[in-house]
């Protein structure tokens, strides 16, 4: 068993000590300048910048459609890919992005619809998600929903 042993360690020596002169002769100048080039572009990411980051429509009637445009630019270093916008409920419904990469310094929108639930005061966050930094990023749209007049109150006793 010793035999065995000391026969597979040094082996084993053999093995790991003729493999270190290889490597290093295999690792040309021209690969590592490629490397260190890809690394530093990997390093850049896009940065959406909204013009406005939360909307306010106001008083509004109760079921009453309202929608709003959010613009945002792409103030980064690398193309901007939007891949998806949702927001916290189904009453309201983010539409019309593009979902082509947007190149540095390239601008775009998207519509953001409110069907008008809910009562009193209302807030509502659209979560974008791209490939920035963060991954993803917030705007909000709030309203003042009245009652809608349409419905019968409670009788009073």
């Amino acid at each position: 068993m010793k035999k065995i042993i000391l026969a597979l360690s040094a082996l084993c020596l053999v093995a790991f000590t003729s493999c270190k002169e290889d490597a290093t002769k295999k690792i040309s100048e021209a690969n590592v300048a490629k490397a260190a080039e890809r690394d530093a572009v990997a390093s850049k990411f896009p940065v959406l910048t909204f013009d406005k980051t939360e909307h306010d429509f106001g008083e509004i009637e109760a079921k009453t459609q309202v929608e709003t445009v959010f613009k945002y630019k792409n103030t980064g270093e690398a193309p901007l890919v939007i891949t998806n916008i949702k927001s916290t409920c189904g009453c309201t419904v983010p539409k019309d992005w593009s979902r082509e990469p947007l190149a540095p310094g390239g601008e775009g929108q998207f519509t953001v619809k409110f069907n008008g639930s809910g009562s009193n005061k209302v807030s509502k966050t659209i979560t974008v998600t791209a490939n920035t930094e963060k991954g993803s990023e917030n705007v909000k749209i709030t309203a003042f929903v009245k009652p809608d007049p349409n419905t019968a109150k409670p009788a009073q006793s």
